[in-house]
């Protein structure tokens, strides 16, 4: 058995791999398991938007996490460029949401109060045309990052931190001493013992965390995306209207999001309904699209939870077991906060947010609404 392990991470996606920075930064000996290859799962099957925050004035735990990433993530992307030499393109390109009427009544007023940027559009930007019944609205604080870059920025910071990182193995069982959760056992029979383990595996989760007695439910949700090769500055800004969204790229490139199927399962190919939805949504958003080439289309599977929030909390009976779990389609926005939480979590330091809105026994405020659809 190897040397034991401050902190073993099951799971080498955004949030896995933001969580092993952070606690590799606090000076603990981590390792990072992942069944595939890192972040591509849900990380990679995303837009990286990262929309506005303002931490202070938020107002459900979900708008204080995601407007702590808001806050951090250009300090946090500068880190990483000056630590790897790799750029995550992050940057605040502005958006514009394309509400309905009575999601013109409601949002606008939720933006704010948070006191978020953010004015009426008479005319939608240069090329874009506004979906009948909608209203545009322009919110200058909206940035992303570039998914694949970002992943490859946490990895090679983290190694460089001295995180092991172990690709290509899978989880096969916990390991007890007393009833008390010690380690796992890996796929290929090894095995790890940690202090705490955290469970970061996305859509895989729910059976983690079944053989630990709980049955919170973190299920598979497909989503869809479609790339078109652009030129730079066709389209200015995201763009936004109910789930599906249109994301920019430096280089031209337009990334078009997203299908939502929970009945998918775990199957991530593409169906042909599913890409005509897209690309039909993206030229009727864009007319000028109909003359880019399709360059690329794919499909990754999100973490679903049973009341669409995340959970990042000890584990019932387990405290050495730590889920951070369930990001669905915020991981992105959602990893610098979960990642400081974990470490809290951890380190016995103080969080960030208030963890209780993220517990396993959480009860989930059916009137409030967050300031923006994950």
């Amino acid at each position: 058995m190897s040397e034991r392990l401050d902190v073993l991470i099951l799971g080498g996606g955004i949030i896995g791999l933001s969580s092993a920075y952070a606690l590799a930064a606090a000076g603990l000996k981590v390792e990072v398991v992942e069944r595939g290859d890192f972040g591509r799962e849900a990380s990679w099957a995303g837009a990286g938007i990262v929309p506005p925050g303002n931490f202070e004035q938020a107002a459900t735990p979900l708008d204080k996490l995601r407007a702590y990433g808001a806050t951090h993530f250009p300090d946090f992307s500068r880190r990483l460029l000056d630590e790897t030499g790799i750029d995550n393109e992050f940057t605040v390109c502005g958006g514009v949401e394309f509400l309905t009427q009575e999601e013109g009544d409601e949002y606008p007023a939720l933006w704010r109060a948070e006191g978020l940027a953010v004015e009426p559009m008479r005319h939608p930007p240069r090329r874009v045309a506004t979906p009948p019944g909608h209203s545009a609205w322009h919110l200058p604080g909206f940035a992303q990052v570039r998914n694949p870059r970002h992943v490859r920025s946490l990895v090679a910071a983290s190694g460089r931190r001295g995180v092991r990182l172990t690709p290509n193995v899978g989880f096969e069982s916990w390991q007890f001493r007393d009833g008390v959760v010690t380690g796992v056992t890996l796929a290929d029979g090894s095995v790890r013992s940690a202090r705490h383990t955290v469970v970061a595996a996305g859509a895989w989760a729910g059976d983690l965390l079944a053989q630990l007695g709980q049955s919170r439910r973190v299920y598979p949700v497909r989503g869809q995306i479609v790339l078109f090769r652009g030129r730079p500055g066709l389209v200015p800004h995201v763009l936004l209207c109910g789930k599906r969204y249109l994301a920019p790229r430096r280089d031209g490139r337009v990334l078009v999001g997203s299908t939502e199927e929970p009945g998918a399962g775990f199957a991530k190919g593409n169906t042909p309904e599913g890409v005509a939805g897209l690309t039909g949504f993206a030229c009727e958003l864009v007319p000028v699209l109909r003359d880019c080439e399709v360059e690329a289309t794919w499909g990754g599977l999100r973490p679903g939870s049973a009341d669409g929030l995340p959970t990042i909390a000890p584990v019932p009976g387990h405290p050495s077991v730590i889920a951070a779990v369930g990001h669905f389609r915020a991981g992105i926005q959602l990893s610098l906060g979960t990642a400081s939480m974990v470490k809290a979590l951890v380190t016995g330091g103080v969080s960030p947010v208030d963890p209780a809105g993220f517990a396993f026994d959480r009860v989930a405020d059916a009137t409030a609404r967050p300031a923006f659809r994950s």
